[in-house]
This record gives C-alpha cells, structure tokens and sequence, in this order.
C-alpha cells in the first residue's frame, strides 16, 4: 500500500509540474537528446555486459514492470502495467495481475510468459543464461502460469521470504517472450515448465544475445525489439545512440515528448552542452571531465548506489590472495576519494546507501588499507616484481586520474601497473583475461550499477552469481548474503555485516574505493528530470519530461 500511495503521490507531482510548465510555454518540443555515461550495447539490461551497460538508463521507460524506481532509488508501483499482492507470508506466495490493456509494440500480448522468461533466465536452475544476477530469483520455488494468460502465482521457498520482492519483475527486468518463441518455433514457457534441456539451452542462447544492439540496425532487425512502455526504439544511429519515439501501443499516459535520443559515452559532452544540444545528461562526476555549467542550464550533484572499486580477475597475476593484497596496500584510496571529493567507502555488502553499516564493513582495516603503504605492499608479495593490467571503459578522466594515482604510488612497492583501457572495457573483458583489474562501479558499470538494494547489490560477491566478476567463492559469505536478503531487522544485519568484514578484507576479491556520484544537468528549459542513484538513472521517468520550445 505505501508503495502505491508514494508511486501516486510522485505521479501527481510530476503531471503537476508539466501542467504548469506547458501552460506557460503554450506547446512542448517533439525531441529530447539525452547523454548518458555508458555504452548502449544491449536491449537486454539483465544479461552480464547489458546489466553493465547504460541499457537501464535508457530502456526504463520503454521495457516496463511491475515497479520502477523513483528518485530516492524507493521502488514505485507502476499501476499501468499491473499489480502485486501477498497471498502467504511463509513461505511467502505472490500474486501477480498484468493489465488486460497489456501490449507490445508488435501488437501482441504482455502475459506471464515473460515473467516465466525472466525468472528461467535469473533463477540459476538454468546456467546456459548468461545473467547478471541471481538475486531474489534463484529463492523462487515456482511460478504458477498458463501460458498466454496474465496472471502469475510466484511461490518462494520455505524461509526465503525476500524483503525486498517488488525489485524483482520491474521495469527493464522482462523481455518478449514471444520474439524468442517466434524465432525458435517453440513455446518458450512449456518448454522452461518441463524443463527441457535442449529447448530451454536454444531458449538461454537466444536470450543472451537476440537483443544485442548494433549501430545503423534496420527496421527489419529491429522487429524483435518490441516496446512494453511509452516508448519503443524507433532506430540505433551510427554512432551508437538509440532513437525512442512514443508507442502508439502503450494503454497508459501519453509521453510528453514524441522523440528522444539516447546518446552513449564518447560524444564530446561538453561541447554538445555549450551549443545547446544536450538537453539532459546524466553520467558519473568526472567521467566526462570537469563538466562547466552555462547559463541555460541546471546542475545537480548526489551520490549513487554504486560502489567505484577495483574488481580483481579470478586468474592470472592476481589469482594469490597476496598479490591483490599487496595491489590494495599500495593503493592510495585516500588520494583517489580526495580527488573524487567524496569520503573513501569501504563497502561491499551493504553499497547502496550511506548509513551506519559502512563503518561496520570497514571496521576489519583500520590502519591497513588508507593512505598507501608501498613497503607492507613489497613485503606481501616477498619483494618479487609484478606486473598488473587496470582498464575502464573510456573515456573517462576521473578514472584515468586514479589508475595515474596507483601507477605512480605502486611503482615504489615493485609493481609495475599497465592502463589497458579502451572505449569497450568492460566485464567481459576481465572475463576473458584481458586485464587483471576492471575499475569500475557495482557490477562492472560504468554508471551507478546499483538495483537500489544493498541486499541484492551484495550478491555480486556471491557463488556462481554472473556479475560475481572476481569469481570469488566463499560459502560463509555465501551465507551472509543470503541471509540479508530476508533480514529487515537492523541489528541482525549489523551483526552479519560484521561477521563478513574480516572475511572480506582478508580475501580482497574486489577493494572499495568512493561512493560513485552522479552528475545530472538539464536544460532549464526542461521539466520533470531529476536524478536517480540506481542503475536506471534520469531515465525512470522520461515520458513525464517536457522541453520548452
């Protein structure tokens, strides 16, 4: 109910602002160009590199759910597309009702197949899914569907009653199950239900890549990518950017603006704000260097969800526990949050937001991992020389200025750091051993990475979990995780925090460095955007944006 009650509340604000700022303007512009800090690789934001990407800042209004994500990050009932209720509480049993107006873009049904889709490809029952988390799925006993209907049953396991439930089945999180049906002449929500093994790895190869996107796509590629919200992707331009234009499908509101385009990083961001011709961009502080705001614009600055840190590969140079120790002794972490004007975090299970857990995470370093220590660094590693390779997805100043920042303070320690990066760094290129470091935030992405939820943000550090980059397995912190993803009560949590802290510290599968922060400035003759600490940025509310012509 509180849900419901915020998700109306914020609506009725925004239509409130637009109200008045059309009335003064007398019409809005029919296109919007928005820049964001990632690559658009994807239209399918759950895959590994697609949960990396900036796909969730993009797609947040195009691939609608159940929820979305409001400007606190606070999960928002989105009444358009349906509604959830408790029916059991232990084991916890959840019933979902998709609207009867429900309908892609190509003209077909949104039923319960694609939640069968989305539950199939997240649960791990099926590893041929190259998904980027587990988190809240792989507690799913089983979803109750007859295929081609809009109704679902979801039961959890006994004792695995997920406190944060309605982040699962939200915006970006379900893609047309029937684009995969159509291609592989199969029904896809039979095939998962019998749990065929040959159809449902067919199934798991289509979902990892039938959404991929490539520049200069044409309109008959671009028939398997189907809209379930106000917008659809009406083009992929040749630099890479993604047109949305309003779908004339969608049952709900109206978008305000018929056109908007999605610029990925690598576009000149400031000169494209000096001339007028970015009316949004929303991208990580720094990422695009130090970004001046003219006159015509507004600037707001906040903290993500996301966690900037150094993910270690799970082979090569950094393999031994001591190498990635002595990596993160010779790390000035103080240096790099200075110049990121923003306190070191020591966070890896509880990222999402600043509170008191923080300092219970960090409480096992005290002394240790601050301002660099170049000798403990030598020592760890018995004084014998290694070579580690860092990239970041470029271009990126404020990255480039931290990876300066460990060459420089770990050359004295006898390790020598090497700057791979390129324009396309990402998770997978740490998964196939390009580099031994990937500087990036919560998951890999360039941009905040975060659901939201400290409780599923932590299951990057979880056994088997696909954006578990490190490949890092330790059954307690298993454990842990598991455990904080049905645990409301704060001093149960504290303790779990605090039993994982020396764990962690210890292993080093990833090293903290800052809290990410966001910067998002906005044409002042734009209404209705504001920033978003979660991976689905700005973007949550796109179709409510108005720009005055």
């Amino acid at each position: 109910m509180a849900v419901g009650r915020r998700a109306a509340a914020v609506a009725a604000a925004v239509v409130g602002v637009i109200a008045s700022s059309v009335s003064c303007s007398g019409s809005p512009a029919d296109q919007i160009n928005y820049a964001v800090d990632g690559m658009l690789t994807s239209y399918n934001t759950n895959t590994v590199t697609g949960a990396a990407s900036a796909g969730p800042q993009a797609f947040a209004r195009v691939l609608a759910g159940f929820t979305f994500h409001g400007p606190d990050g606070q999960v928002l009932a989105d009444h358009d597309f349906g509604s959830v209720s408790v029916v059991g509480r232990d084991p916890l049993v959840l019933d979902y009702q998709i609207s009867d107006k429900a309908t892609y873009s190509d003209g077909k049904p949104v039923t319960c197949d694609d939640m069968v889709l989305a539950w199939a490809a997240q649960s791990g029952r099926f590893p041929a899914f190259d998904a980027a988390s587990r988190a809240g799925y792989l507690d799913i006993d089983g979803i109750d569907c007859q295929p081609g209907q809009k109704k679902a049953r979801v039961s959890y396991l006994p004792g695995r009653a997920v406190v944060d439930y309605l982040q699962l089945f939200t915006a970006t999180s379900m893609m047309p199950s029937h684009v995969i049906g159509d291609v592989l002449g199969l029904d896809v929500t039979r095939s998962i239900q019998s749990g065929d093994p040959a159809a449902v790895d067919r199934i798991a190869a289509a979902w990892n890549t039938i959404w991929d996107l490539k520049p200069g796509m044409n309109a008959e590629a671009l028939k398997r990518f189907p809209s379930s919200g106000p917008y659809k992707i009406d083009s992929v331009l040749p630099e890479g950017a993604v047109v949305l234009t309003a779908n004339d499908r969608w049952w709900g509101a109206k978008p305000i603006t018929k056109r908007i385009t999605v610029w990925p990083r690598g576009v000149d961001v400031q000169d494209r704000i000096n001339n007028g011709t970015f009316q949004v961009v929303d991208v990580a502080t720094g990422s695009s260097g130090t970004l001046t705001t003219p006159d015509g614009y507004d600037r707001h600055e906040f903290p993500s969800g996301g966690i900037e840190q150094l993910i270690f590969a799970p082979a090569g140079p950094l393999s031994a526990t001591l190498a990635r120790r002595a990596v993160a002794l010779c790390t000035p972490r103080d240096l790099i949050a200075l110049n990121a004007e923003t306190p070191i975090s020591n966070v890896r299970l509880n990222p999402a937001s600043d509170d008191a857990f923080g300092a219970i995470e960090g409480v096992a370093i005290v002394g240790q991992f601050g301002p660099a220590n170049p000798d403990a660094a030598r020592d760890a590693l018995g004084g014998q020389p290694l070579t580690v390779r860092i990239g970041y997805q470029a271009p990126n100043p404020r990255l480039a200025a931290t990876v300066g920042a460990i060459t420089k303070s770990c050359a004295a320690a006898g390790i020598t750091v090497v700057d791979t990066t390129s324009n396309t760094t990402g998770p997978q290129t740490l998964r196939e051993g390009a580099i031994d470091v990937l500087l990036a935030s919560t998951g890999g992405a360039a941009g905040s990475g975060s659901t939201g939820s400290s409780a599923l943000d932590a299951y990057t550090l979880f056994s088997a979990n696909g954006n578990n980059l490190p490949r890092y397995v330790n059954p307690q912190i298993d454990g842990v995780i598991s455990a904080l993803a049905v645990t409301a009560d704060a001093k149960e949590q504290a303790r779990l925090l605090s039993d994982s802290s020396p764990i962690l510290w210890g292993d080093m599968p990833t090293l903290p460095l800052y809290r990410q922060q966001r910067t998002v400035l906005a044409s002042k003759k734009m209404y209705a955007v504001e920033g978003n600490p979660t991976k689905w940025g700005a973007g949550w509310n796109m179709d409510r944006w108005v720009y005055e012509k």
